[in-house]
């Protein structure tokens, strides 16, 4: 029976991976699920990691019932900038609603259709032994030719995910600086490959919508706008902050991100999957 890996390369414990095996083997029995793993492709969210966007609110987490209070049971509240963690940006976020001619502005009307599907996993993270700090690589056409002429072609649907290791940042207190505050704000660390608006058009005219990338931002360290607002006026949906991608293999699975449904949003935490056949 397969373990369920977590956040950060942690594995669930064998009492964790009997009831999520079945969960999905009553699924599958119910429904034809062809699926038998689940990967969690999310960071925690935790008032200790940087997954808030310096500058923005950082996450906090408060209690308001506990049972060392006295009280009879327990629940705490918490308070997030919309872009914390793993989370999909919306056209509010960088597009006037005078701007943009799509059929959907807000977080909660994002289609829930555009963010699952073939999921193809492009491994850039040799462009990180290229990077200056406070800059980031860009991921050009050419990378992803050659991925598809060694892999497979990307197709209308898919979605494209950028590889590069950065989340690994984050499970180490002495690296966590260079995650986004380092190449961000400090400017003494290298910043993440991201792809160039070429790749962008290069892979929505192979019809995909959907992107994701396991960095704080799919646009650049020293500045992000132009390609936000270049993708965004596409209605092209980004999923950021991913995490676990070196656990999936590059193609075969199925991603799905499922965004909290916040309304008048510019962008939603969320929890990202990618669903396979363990082998």
């Amino acid at each position: 029976m397969a373990s369920i890996p977590m956040a950060h390369g942690y594995v669930a414990s064998n009492e964790e991976a009997c009831v999520n095996d079945k969960i999905l083997n009553n699924v599958g029995n119910h429904m034809h699920w062809p699926f038998d793993e689940l990967v969690d492709l999310s960071v925690p969210i935790s008032r200790d990691l940087p997954v808030s966007w310096p500058g923005h609110h950082g996450f906090e987490h408060t209690k308001w019932r506990s049972f060392n209070a006295g009280d009879f049971y327990q629940t705490s509240y918490f308070t997030m900038d919309e872009h914390c963690g793993t989370h999909c940006d919306a056209p509010a976020h960088f597009m006037r609603p005078e701007e943009f001619a799509g059929s959907y502005y807000y977080g909660d009307l994002l289609p829930l259709d555009l963010m699952h599907g073939p999921l193809k996993i492009i491994d850039v993270r040799s462009l990180c032994t290229t990077s200056h700090d406070g800059i980031s690589p860009e991921i050009e056409p050419e990378v992803i030719r050659s991925w598809e002429h060694s892999h497979q072609s990307v197709e209308s649907g898919d979605i494209v995910v950028f590889f590069t290791g950065w989340d690994r940042l984050l499970s180490d207190s002495g690296t966590r600086h260079q995650y986004v505050d380092g190449p961000v704000v400090e400017k003494n660390a290298p910043g993440w490959p991201v792809p160039s608006i070429a790749t962008i058009d290069y892979l929505h005219d192979k019809g995909v919508h959907c992107f994701g990338v396991d960095t704080p931002s799919m646009g650049a360290s020293q500045g992000g706008m132009a390609l936000h607002r270049h993708a965004l006026s596409k209605s092209l949906i980004f999923v950021e902050g991913l995490a676990n991608l070196d656990l999936v293999p590059s193609t075969g699975y199925h991603f799905m991100f499922l965004p909290v449904k916040l309304e008048l949003s510019t962008g939603c935490p969320g929890r990202a999957i990618a669903l396979g056949v363990h082998s």
